[in-house]
C-alpha cells in the first residue's frame, strides 16, 4: 500500500483522505488552521463551511442532485455525515454547519490510517510519501500559492468570493415575516420570507448602490464567480436584476392574503436548533456599518442581531485544461494530484466529489500504474471533463451542470424533465457498476 500526503483539511481533503484510508493506504493529512487562520474561516475544525450551509438541490434530475446520488453510491463521507446533520431547506440539501464540521473532524481523527498534522505547508515536496494531493481550496496560503505558480509557470488564477450575513432567529420580527418555500416545496417551514413593496424595494436598491464596500487588496480588476455574486454587484447591473435573482417573488405569494410581493428576501435555516438564519443570495463585500443599515431596511429585520457579517475572500484556482488530466493529476507528473476548488470546480459538493475521485484515482494508479477516469456521461466524470477539456484561454470555475454531462440518449425528442431522468438513470447504473471496483 502507498503513503499519500494531502495538503488541506477541507471537504476535498477530508473526502480524499477517508477514501484512501478506506482502501488501506496510509495518509498524512496536513491542515494549517487554527495555527494559520484564513480571512473566511472562524475556527480550526475540518471541512468548515464558510459561504453557505446549503449543498443545493437534492433532486437527481438536477445535475448537482445527480452528483450527490453518485457520491452516495461511491461511499462518500461528506454525504454520509451530511445526512446525519441535515436541516430542512425545501428541495435543497442543507446542513447544520457546526455539527457537520465537528462530525467530519471526529471521523478523520478517529481513522487509524490517517495522521492529522496541524502546520502550514509552503511547498510541493512529497517528502517520504508516494503521492502528493493538493486540496488547499480557495484560500491557499501565499507561500504555497507561489510554489504552485512557480511549478505551473505562473498559470495560477484567482477571483473574489463573497459570503452572506447570518442572523439570530430571536431578533427577527416574526409578525412581518411568513413561512413558505418557493412553489410549496418542502413542508412549508423551511424558509422565512420578508416581503417588499415596490417603494421599499426601490429605496433598498438606491441605498445598496450607494453603500461603501471594502476595497480590493491584491489586484484592482476583481472578477467574481457568477454563481456567488455580491448583492451590490447584482444591484449595479439593473433595477430588476435582484427581482429576477435572489429577491424573486414568483412562487412566494403570501399564504394568508394571496398577494404577490414586489420583491422577497428569503432567510434559510442555518442550524438544527433553528437559532440562526442565512440570508439567501445576500453575499456581500459591504462594510459592516453599511450592512447594518441595509438590513434595517428589510421588513422584519429592522432590529436583527447579526451572528456573522458578510465578507469577501480570495478564491484560488489553477488552469486545469493546461495542466491537469481528467484524473486530476499533472500532465507531467502522475504522482502530483490536485483536488477540490483549486482545480476549477465550484461548490461544496463538487469540491468533495473531486476529493472522492482523486482517492479512487490514486488507488488505481498505485495498483495498476494507470488511471481510467469515470465516463463523461456521469456527473462525477463530467467534472474531470470540465477540468481537462475546457478552453484554457477561457477557463473559469464551474458548478456541475447538465451542459458538462455527456448526453448518451441522442437526438430523440422528449421533454427536458424526462430526458434528465433518463440521463440520471443511465449515469447511476454506470456508477453502480463501477462503485465496487
Amino acid at each position: 500500500m502507498a503513503k499519500i500526503r494531502i495538503i488541506g483539511g477541507g471537504l476535498a481533503g477530508c473526502e480524499c483522505a477517508f477514501g484512501l484510508a478506506r482502501r488501506g493506504h496510509e495518509v498524512e493529512l496536513v491542515e494549517m488552521r487554527p495555527d494559520v487562520p484564513t480571512p473566511a474561516h472562524s475556527g480550526g475544525g475540518l471541512a468548515e463551511l464558510v459561504c453557505s450551509n446549503s449543498f443545493r438541490s437534492d433532486s437527481e434530475t438536477n445535475a448537482v442532485g445527480l452528483l450527490k446520488r453518485e457520491m452516495e453510491l461511491m461511499g462518500s463521507l461528506v454525504m454520509r455525515i451530511g445526512a446525519t446533520v441535515r436541516v430542512p431547506a425545501g428541495d435543497a440539501f442543507a446542513v447544520d454547519r457546526e455539527r457537520f464540521s465537528a462530525a467530519m473532524t471526529a471521523t478523520i481523527e478517529g481513522e487509524p490510517r490517517i495522521a492529522l498534522r496541524r502546520e502550514e505547508v509552503r511547498g510541493l515536496e512529497r517528502g517520504d510519501a508516494d503521492y502528493l494531493v493538493v486540496a488547499t481550496g480557495p484560500l491557499t496560503s501565499g507561500a504555497l500559492f507561489d510554489a504552485i505558480g512557480g511549478r505551473l509557470g505562473n498559470d495560477g488564477l484567482y477571483f473574489y468570493d463573497a459570503i452572506a450575513p447570518i442572523l439570530a432567529a430571536d431578533s427577527l420580527d416574526m409578525s412581518k415575516l411568513y413561512w413558505k418555500s418557493r412553489w410549496g416545496k418542502g413542508d412549508g417551514s423551511d424558509y422565512l420570507n420578508a416581503a417588499m413593496t415596490e417603494s421599499e424595494y426601490t429605496a433598498f436598491l438606491h441605498a445598496l448602490r450607494a453603500a461603501e464596500v471594502y476595497p480590493f487588496h491584491d489586484f484592482e480588476n476583481a472578477a467574481h464567480f457568477e454563481g456567488c455574486l455580491p448583492i451590490e454587484e447584482m444591484a449595479a447591473r439593473g433595477d430588476d436584476t435582484l427581482r429576477y435573482g435572489p429577491m424573486k417573488p414568483v412562487g412566494l405569494d403570501h399564504p394568508v392574503t394571496g398577494e404577490r410581493p414586489y420583491a422577497v428576501v428569503q432567510l434559510r435555516k442555518e442550524d438544527l436548533s433553528d437559532e440562526y438564519f442565512n440570508i439567501v443570495g445576500f453575499q456581500t463585500k459591504m462594510k459592516i456599518p453599511e450592512q447594518k443599515r441595509l438590513l434595517g431596511m428589510i421588513p422584519g429585520l429592522e432590529n436583527c442581531s447579526v451572528a456573522r457579517w458578510g465578507a469577501m475572500h480570495r478564491n484560488t484556482f489553477i488552469n486545469g485544461p493546461r495542466h491537469l488530466t481528467s484524473a486530476f493529476h499533472l500532465k507531467d507528473d502522475s504522482r502530483l494530484f490536485f483536488a477540490g476548488q483549486i482545480t476549477g470546480v465550484e461548490g461544496y459538493i463538487e469540491s468533495a466529489a473531486v476529493g472522492l475521485l482523486v482517492a479512487r484515482y490514486v488507488d488505481e494508479m498505485e495498483r495498476t500504474g494507470s488511471v481510467a477516469p469515470l465516463p463523461y456521461h456521469t456527473a462525477l466524470g463530467a467534472l474531470g471533463r470540465h477540468v481537462a477539456e475546457s478552453s484554457p484561454e477561457r477557463y473559469q470555475p464551474s458548478n456541475v451542470t447538465w451542459g458538462l454531462i455527456e448526453d448518451r440518449i441522442g437526438k430523440v425528442r422528449m421533454k427536458k424533465e424526462v430526458r434528465r431522468q433518463k440521463q440520471a438513470e443511465i449515469a447511476l447504473a454506470q456508477i453502480g457498476s463501477l462503485a465496487a471496483l
